[in-house]
C-alpha cells in the first residue's frame, strides 16, 4: 500500500451524515475517523477501550454524568474505558475520533445512531 496524504477537509465533503463516523487511516489496529456532529447522540460507554475526540471545526460538549466537558477547535478530550458519555453539538461541529478497529459508535447501547463500521471516506 502506497503512504497517501489524508485531508481531513477532503474527507469529510465526501458525506453528509451526521454521527456517522468515516474511517480515514489506520495504526497498527487503531482507526482514524471523521465525524460530522449535529444534535444529541446517545448515553453510551466503550467497555474495553478509551475513545480520543479532537475537534477540528466547530465546537463539542461531551456530556458525562457528573459534569460536561466543552472542547472547540484544536483541543482533544479522551473519554476513559466504561464511562458513560454523551456527544453533543448545537452546531454541525466536525471531529477526529482515534478508537481500535471495531468500536461501535454507540457502544453497547445499540439504537437508530449505530453506524455501521470499516466505512472509508
Amino acid at each position: 500500500m502506497k503512504p497517501e496524504v489524508i485531508n481531513f477537509t477532503q474527507k469529510l465533503s465526501t458525506f453528509q451524515e451526521t454521527f456517522s463516523p468515516r474511517v480515514v487511516g489506520e495504526l497498527n489496529d487503531y482507526q482514524f475517523k471523521v465525524v460530522k456532529i449535529q444534535g444529541d447522540f446517545v448515553w453510551h460507554h466503550h467497555a474495553d477501550t478509551d475513545e480520543a475526540f479532537i475537534v477540528m471545526k466547530g465546537a463539542l460538549n461531551i456530556e458525562l454524568r457528573d459534569r460536561t466537558v466543552r472542547l472547540t477547535e484544536g483541543e482533544m478530550f479522551i473519554v476513559p474505558k466504561g464511562v458513560e458519555h454523551r456527544p453533543f453539538a448545537a452546531e454541525e461541529c466536525h471531529a477526529l475520533l482515534i478508537e481500535p478497529r471495531g468500536v461501535v459508535n454507540t457502544g453497547e447501547a445499540a439504537g437508530e445512531l449505530t453506524a455501521r463500521n470499516d466505512v472509508w471516506a
